[in-house]
């Protein structure tokens, strides 16, 4: 219960804002729903329910092994002291933002028909290995990297957490390495993990560049994909729409249903060291499983920045077009990330200000409308709405993947300043109500200071997922109007790999740098203010 002094401006803000993004995804919702009613002509040939068995089954996989993925790792990680362990760990925490079409750039590389695999085996045997890289394969493995490393970080956070006289209390008792994991760990775990699994599936299920990429043909098509393609392949807009109403069902469902489930930390801070390792034979197993992984997951990435080098950036970023590319990311990202923090603070700095069970939740819902309505449906909706409104989708493209890409990292944000917001509330709010203190000066003197690093990785959040987005350009993109994700998948397109190659180191740095220097620069500052 917050005991911070009344707040009505703040808790008007936050309903106001509340309500007009629930105008919007209704605008987008209208524009979808006219259209699927007043679609004529001949009907749609796209097999429905192959899409949602396909889309479904390689979520859930993804899902399952992520988690155990994610838990394998977490375990190791707690349990493990060996130089470097916090980069390793910040490594890991990187994987929420590390754009998808890189890493699967990275397995085709690896993998693919030319890659490295099938040039050593060719080279020793005279035979290659196929293309394990596409198909179903290739899309679970490029899924796990990014989903299981997010899930570790997650559950690492849990284990961390684990208060220290339990741990003393297990240690006085001799626990095995099981009997720690089953009495002292697992619990730890437990309630987040079906939270931490809808989130992994819904993630899943809406993946767009990694299906795109990795899919290898209709029998591996997800219900996002199936809509690019309807879109701007085939103009099949009613088959678009239908499509679009499909995926909007089922991830309310998982929606509704994760609703019930306890909250997902998203702590992204240093890991607290290990007190209590393990005996040599669990020890010998835990650095088998964070070798492997950290394997898995660093070579697709490592595979990208030599190739991009390798193959030569200057012959890149000698073209105009790239120039381009890159100021249009760079400003769509920047104010995505400034209108994200602004919304999200909005919305918190309301939620925050006020004990109501259904007021709380009534503010947060639509913020996390994208879950709900993801990229590829987003930018459908307002690519039927600009068009139902005659204006050129070229001219609302820039504002219109500003909006889709704030909506995209809203969620996020919500999730990194909400947790804080209400814990100064509970700590700080007797102090604040026996100042004085106004609205204003109460976040400047005291939530501010505090939220300094929150700040930061909310907005290399936002920064990261629009820099590497490609779902919400890949409906308005143009050749006027393309960011460093476009051109990249279009250099793919047009077998230009030492171009793509080079997009996706300069991206990966980008993105790197992004997030590990936004969170610092604002404790910095937040450090100075106080």
């Amino acid at each position: 219960m917050t005991s911070l002094p009344p707040r009505p401006l703040r808790i008007a803000a936050a309903a106001i804002l509340a309500l007009a993004i629930a105008a919007l995804i209704a605008v987008v919702l209208y524009s979808i729903f006219t259209t699927a009613t007043g679609a004529s002509g001949s009907a749609s040939r796209l097999d429905i329910p192959h899409l949602v068995r396909m889309t479904t089954i390689q979520a859930g996989l993804t899902t399952v092994l992520s988690l155990i993925v994610g838990i394998a790792l977490a375990w190791s990680l707690n349990r493990l002291r060996f130089p470097g362990r916090d980069l390793v760990v910040g490594l890991f925490s990187s994987a929420i933002v590390t754009p998808g079409m890189i890493v699967a750039f990275g397995l085709l590389t690896i993998w693919g028909r030319n890659g490295w695999i099938n040039q050593a085996a060719e080279a020793l045997t005279g035979h290659t290995l196929g293309n394990p890289a596409f198909g179903l394969s290739g899309i679970l493995f490029a899924h796990v990297i990014l989903d299981g490393a997010f899930a570790a970080r997650i559950l690492l956070a849990r284990l961390d957490a684990i208060p220290q006289s339990r741990l003393k209390t297990g240690q006085s008792l001799a626990l095995t390495a099981r009997q720690r994991f089953a009495i002292v760990d697992w619990p730890a775990m437990a309630g987040t993990i079906p939270g931490l699994a809808a989130i992994i599936f819904l993630l899943a299920f809406t993946s767009f560049p990694i299906v795109l990429l990795l899919g290898g043909g209709p029998a591996n098509q997800t219900l996002e994909v199936a809509i690019y393609a309807a879109v701007r392949q085939d103009f099949d807009l009613q088959g678009a729409v239908m499509l679009a109403l499909t995926q909007i069902g089922v991830c309310s469902i998982v929606i509704l249903g994760a609703s019930a489930l306890a909250p997902v930390p998203t702590s992204l801070g240093a890991s607290i060291a290990p007190s209590w390792r393990d005996p040599l034979a669990a020890r010998a197993l835990q650095t088998v499983v964070l070798i492997l992984c950290t394997l898995g997951f660093v070579l697709p990435l490592l595979t990208a920045l030599i190739g991009g080098f390798s193959a030569g950036i200057p012959p890149v970023i000698a073209t105009a077009s790239f120039w381009h590319a890159t100021a249009a990311s760079l400003v769509i990202g920047s104010v995505s990330a400034l209108l994200t923090l602004a919304l999200a603070l909005i919305l918190t700095l309301g939620r925050s200000a006020t004990s109501n069970g259904a007021a709380r939740t009534a503010l947060g819902i639509p913020s996390y409308a994208y879950l709900a309505v993801p990229a590829v449906v987003l930018s459908l909706g307002f690519f039927l709405a600009v068009r139902n409104l005659g204006v050129a989708p070229a001219v609302a493209a820039p504002y219109v993947v500003i909006l889709g890409n704030t909506m995209l990292s809203l969620p996020f944000a919500v999730a990194t300043l909400g947790p804080p917001l209400d814990a100064i509330a509970r700590s700080r709010g007797k102090l604040i109500r026996s100042l004085g203190l106004s609205g204003w000066r109460q976040f400047a003197l005291v939530e501010y200071p505090l939220l300094g690093r929150d700040i930061g990785v909310a907005l290399a959040l936002a920064f990261c997922f629009s820099l590497g987005d490609l779902g919400v350009i890949a409906l308005f993109g143009t050749q006027d109007f393309q960011t460093l994700p476009l051109l990249m998948f279009r250099a793919l397109g047009a077998y230009r790999g030492n171009d793509a190659a080079a997009i996706a180191a300069i991206l990966l740095v980008g993105t790197i740098v992004a997030f590990v220097a936004l969170p610092k620069l604002f404790e910095r500052l937040a450090y100075v203010a106080r």
